[in-house]
C-alpha cells in the first residue's frame, strides 16, 4: 500500500541501526560493556583467563581437571576447556589422553629457561640488595634452588677491606650455611630426605650440619622464626643470616646478609631486621 509505514523485521532493524536512535544508542553500550568487560583495567579478558589458569598450576596443585578449574575460578565450563584446549595447542599444557587432566608443556619450561638467562629475578632485586648493603654495610647475596644445593644469582659485596665476596653462578652445597636452610627449610620432609640421606653429607668445618636429622631440626626453627643463622659452617670464618623469598606461596629464593663473623654476630639483631623487610619486598617484587 502506498505510503503504508513498512514493519518488516528487515527494516526495523535498518531503523535501530540508524546513527543517533535509541536503537544504535543502545547497541553502542552493549559494545562499549563488552569492551569494558573485556578490558578491565586495560587487560584483555581472555588472555587474563589464559594466564590465570597457567598460573593455577602449582608445584601443590600440578594437576587439573576441566570441570576442578572451571569450578575454581567460577568459570564455565565450556570457557574452561576451551582455554585449556587452547594452550595445550600451543604447548603450554598437555593433556592425559587417559585421565583427561592437564599438566603443564613444553613451552613452560622454555620461557622459564629463557627468563633464567636473562636475569629476570635478579633485576627485580637489585634495589633491595642494595639498600640492604646500605643498611648493613656486609655483602648481600639472593641465591636459588640448585638441585642438592644452591646458586648465586645476585649479590653486592659489602664495604671496608675486610668482605665476604660472592661470585654469581657459584654453586654451593645446601646442606651448608644459612642461605641453603632457607631454602630447603619449605620443601616436604621426603623430599629433603631425598636429596640429603642418599649419601653422607660433607663435612666443611666443626660447625658444618652432616645429618638429615640434624637438617630437620634446623629447619624447623627457621620455619618458626622466619629467619636462619649460620656460624661458619661453610667457611669457619664467616656468620650469614638468612631469610626465604616466595612466590606464589613457593619457595623461590633465599635472601642473605653475610661477611665476616666478628661483625656480623655482633650486628645480628639489626641484620635480621633489615633482612626480614627485605625478603618480604623481594617477595612482593617476585609475584603471585
Amino acid at each position: 500500500m502506498a505510503g503504508a509505514t513498512d514493519r518488516s523485521p528487515r527494516a526495523a532493524k535498518r531503523s535501530d541501526t540508524v546513527e543517533g536512535t535509541p536503537g544504535s544508542q543502545a547497541a553502542d553500550s552493549a559494545k562499549r560493556t563488552t569492551a569494558h568487560r573485556e578490558r578491565t583495567a586495560g587487560t584483555l579478558q581472555s588472555a587474563d583467563r589464559a594466564l590465570v589458569a597457567l598460573l593455577s598450576f602449582t608445584e601443590q596443585r600440578p594437576e587439573w581437571g576441566v570441570s576442578e578449574i572451571a569450578r575454581h575460578h567460577g568459570w564455565d565450563k565450556a570457557v574452561a576447556q576451551r582455554l585449556l584446549t587452547t594452550l595445550t595447542a600451543r604447548g603450554f599444557l598437555m593433556c592425559d589422553s587417559t585421565t583427561r587432566r592437564y599438566r603443564l608443556g613444553p613451552a613452560v619450561s622454555r620461557l622459564a629457561r629463557v627468563g633464567e638467562h636473562s636475569g629476570v629475578l635478579p633485576s627485580l632485586v637489585r634495589p633491595v640488595l642494595a639498600r640492604l648493603l646500605r643498611e648493613t654495610g656486609e655483602s648481600v647475596v639472593l641465591n636459588v634452588p640448585n638441585g642438592g644445593g644452591y646458586r648465586c644469582a645476585a649479590a653486592v659485596d659489602g664495604t671496608g677491606p675486610i668482605r665476604y665476596t660472592a661470585l654469581v653462578g657459584a654453586l654451593m652445597p645446601g646442606h651448608a650455611g644459612a642461605s641453603g636452610h632457607a631454602l630447603f627449610a619449605y620443601y616436604p620432609e621426603a623430599e629433603i630426605r631425598q636429596i640429603f640421606g642418599a649419601t653422607a653429607l660433607q663435612r666443611f668445618t666443626d660447625t658444618t650440619l652432616t645429618t638429615v636429622d640434624a637438617l630437620l631440626e634446623r629447619y624447623a626453627v627457621l620455619r618458626d622464626q622466619g629467619w636462619g643463622i649460620s656460624h661458619g659452617e661453610y667457611d669457619e670464618a664467616v656468620t650469614a643470616v638468612s631469610a626465604p623469598v616466595f612466590q606464589a606461596g613457593t619457595i623461590a629464593a633465599s635472601l642473605t646478609v653475610i661477611g665476616p663473623s666478628h661483625r656480623v654476630r655482633h650486628a645480628a639483631d639489626g641484620i635480621v631486621e633489615a633482612l626480614l623487610a627485605g625478603a618480604a619486598e623481594a617477595t612482593d617484587a617476585f609475584g603471585d
